[in-house]
């Protein structure tokens, strides 16, 4: 195959972790997971997170660096018969030759309970190891059994310094990037790239690769690659923004949110539109601000908050573009509190440096049989509903972490925690 033909994205994939860009919080100098390759003590594992991060690439190095049989299944058009295939041409390898066989699953939470069980006792007696990569998380969207056998690693999207480098790469490497031609391409529109791709690699590869194909040579026999050149492949308008400037407008539309100004938040907001910026940026970080700023005090702003997000996701501008000034001047008309922050950020530093915290002995799963002064568990449905008794450990017993303000609905609040009810 001409190798032109294939997709830019996968000719650039990385064979050896030193190629690898991103994810230093897992494979980073003497982090677990390239210490495991490193000393080839390499188990079952999980990748999930956002799409073009490395997930599959990962998966692949790791089994080229062990010098083991690959299998590569996806979850969306394989089902039992194709598993079980792999497991006995596994065992075959692993009986005759001694070698390992990894079996890298695409989109693994697609799989459902009947295929996840076939590959569960291969998993448990090492006939193969599985590597399974994901963008849901797979706690919530995977069986029990399998995620219990796999050691499960969450990648983050790649930050625009990793980017910059992986389209430098691009541009220049001759036998698999785009070095062999002609290409010039301002610093604006790699800095804008790199940006506007929001941290997916595979997305500023694809776009690089289409701003290439889709420009004519100029008369110098170079290919000139601008910003707004960059925007049409990405299907955005460029930003009007530098990266300073960005960020003063983000910073002022969430302070407007938290400031009750809706004309400013409203007009930030569309003015973060007009220059290009990611919709879905704006609606995150009202569902941050609901809790953060406005909590109890009316909690149906978390729920506007994220109905905009859905809005944002599911319809799509321009439409939602309604649906999120809606929630803007709901959160901004709204009451405001920061006791849920408050009594996080309390109960975090105490979970952090707290000694002594055993758990009460009439909360445990299995109570000893010296009593600890506390008493016999109250069952609170006994008692209508609330019973006062100790939930916290003795250390911590008198904290009150959470103190409603008297702003909105929190001000009728009682909290039972204080009532005379023993």
């Amino acid at each position: 195959m001409d190798r032109l033909r294939v997709p830019l994205a996968e000719r650039m994939r990385p064979k050896t972790l030193d190629d690898f860009f991103g994810q230093e919080h897992i494979v980073g100098k003497n982090k677990l997971l390239r210490r495991a390759i490193q000393t080839g003590s390499v188990g079952s594992m999980i990748f999930y997170g956002p799409p073009g991060t490395g997930k599959t690439t990962l998966a692949g190095i790791i089994a080229n660096m062990l010098d083991a049989n690959i299998e590569k299944l996806n979850a969306v058009s394989s089902g039992v018969a194709e598993a079980k295939a792999v497991i006995e041409r596994a065992r075959t390898s692993k009986a005759m030759f001694n070698k390992d066989t990894y079996l890298l699953l695409d989109e693994c939470h697609r799989w459902n309970k009947a295929q996840s069980d076939c590959v569960l006792q291969a998993i448990e007696e090492g006939s193969i190891y599985f590597i399974g990569s994901t963008t849901e998380n797979p706690y919530t969207s995977m069986t029990r059994a399998i995620v219990s056998r796999c050691s499960v690693f969450e990648f983050k999207k790649l930050s625009e310094k990793d980017i910059l480098k992986v389209i430098e790469r691009a541009l220049t490497d001759k036998e698999n990037g785009l070095g062999e031609i002609k290409i010039e391409m301002s610093d604006e529109a790699q800095k804008y790239l790199a940006f506007a791709s929001n941290g997916d690699v595979r997305t500023a590869l694809n776009a690089l690769e289409l701003a290439v194909k889709s420009t004519k040579m100029s008369k110098d026999k170079f290919i000139h690659i601008s910003k707004e050149t960059m925007a049409e492949c990405l299907n955005k308008r460029p930003l009007s923004l530098d990266e300073n400037t960005y960020y003063d407008y983000l910073s002022a539309f969430c302070k407007s949110l938290r400031g009750s100004d809706t004309e400013a938040a409203l007009y930030y907001s569309q003015r973060l539109i007009k220059a290009g910026v990611d919709p879905l940026i704006i609606a995150r970080r009202m569902i941050a601000h609901a809790s953060e700023d406005i909590g109890m005090a009316d909690s149906n702003a978390l729920l506007m908050a994220c109905l905009a997000m859905y809005a944002v996701e599911k319809i799509g501008p321009p439409e939602c573009y309604l649906n999120l000034s809606h929630a803007i001047i709901y959160l901004c008309e709204a009451e405001k509190s920061n006791s849920v922050y408050m009594a996080m950020s309390m109960a975090e530093k105490d979970a952090e440096n707290a000694r002594e915290d055993n758990v009460p002995n009439h909360l445990k799963n299995h109570p000893s049989t010296n009593a600890d002064g506390h008493g016999k568990y109250k069952y609170p449905h006994d008692y209508g509903g609330y019973c006062k008794q100790q939930y916290l450990p003795d250390s911590l017993k008198d904290r009150v972490y959470y103190k409603p303000s008297g702003n909105g609905k929190e001000k009728n609040l009682v909290r039972k925690k204080f009532s005379k009810n023993v």
